[in-house]
């Protein structure tokens, strides 16, 4: 694995009040297509209950990632869903979403997930907004001899020679995203050559250069195969690849468009109504 950069995410809050650990790459180049992955890790319901009450997106795509816990999630489309443990939503928001997520009333014991943010190409940003999660069809997933498991959480992955595709596919800037865990002192080996830009974030245990620990996100050399060798304890992470889309961004709060006048327009549009209201 040649890592091209490394960084801790930095403690933040959002919503009404919720503590999380954030990579933000809203330049436009270092997360390209990403533009932010968000963490929200605790057993501390203080940390996670006040939730994000409704609030507006517009030019993103949203991918939620839930370990441990849960969230109700109700929009202006009318989707009313609850994201447990072992769930990933997406929503293309496009033009306009307006969308709330709050604790389950059994995430007292505790809270683990992501969300991340995709950027979206200018072409598509006023698009009609989408919405998809693993409720129906579940996430698709597969243990290697050596007792690795990937969990294809969007898109196509190919570890140590066997192929996964996820039920979700179509994210933004060929999105794709897994979660792998691998046991103490093993290692599992990913093709993904098809990428422009590949993400490691490492959520639990370290790798075994124990340099890279728990809250650390690599950006890694994508044209050589990715070997992801585990330490004493083990690991879990993330791997998040895609096309970089490499368009300008202007970005205010949940939007993000291409010119500061598109912000402009976006603001006027939630104010004036024009984004809905949640059913």
């Amino acid at each position: 694995m040649n890592v091209i950069t490394a960084r801790k995410a930095r403690a933040t809050q959002d919503g009404a009040g919720v503590k999380i650990n954030r990579i933000a790459g809203f330049d436009g180049k270092s997360l390209d297509p990403f533009l932010m992955i968000d963490e929200l890790k605790s057993d501390n319901s203080n940390d996670f209950m006040a939730g994000f009450p409704a609030h507006p997106h517009r030019g993103i795509e949203t991918f939620t990632y839930i370990r441990k816990g849960g969230f109700e999630h109700r929009d202006q489309m009318g989707n009313v869903k609850a994201i447990r443990a072992g769930d990933v939503q997406w929503m293309s928001t496009g033009r306009g979403v307006i969308h709330s997520e709050m604790p389950l009333a059994d995430a007292v014991d505790g809270m683990h997930g992501f969300q991340i943010w995709l950027n979206m190409p200018s072409a598509q940003k006023m698009r009609p907004p989408r919405y998809q999660d693993s409720a129906t069809d579940g996430i698709k997933s597969i243990v290697t001899p050596q007792h690795v498991e990937l969990k294809a959480l969007a898109g196509n992955w190919t570890i140590d020679q066997s192929l996964v595709l996820a039920n979700l596919q179509g994210l933004a800037g060929d999105g794709a995203i897994a979660d792998i865990t691998i046991p103490p002192n093993t290692s599992a080996t990913l093709d993904v050559s098809q990428h422009g830009k590949v993400l490691v974030y490492i959520h639990s245990g370290s790798l075994k250069d124990e340099r890279f620990g728990q809250m650390m996100q690599l950006t890694v050399d994508p044209t050589s195969p990715l070997v992801l060798e585990s330490g004493q304890h083990g690991t879990g992470l993330l791997v998040l690849a895609g096309q970089p889309i490499g368009e300008k961004i202007a970005h205010m709060g949940p939007f993000v468009m291409n010119t500061e006048e598109e912000l402009h327009q976006a603001i006027r549009d939630y104010q004036l109504g024009r984004f809905g209201d949640i059913i």
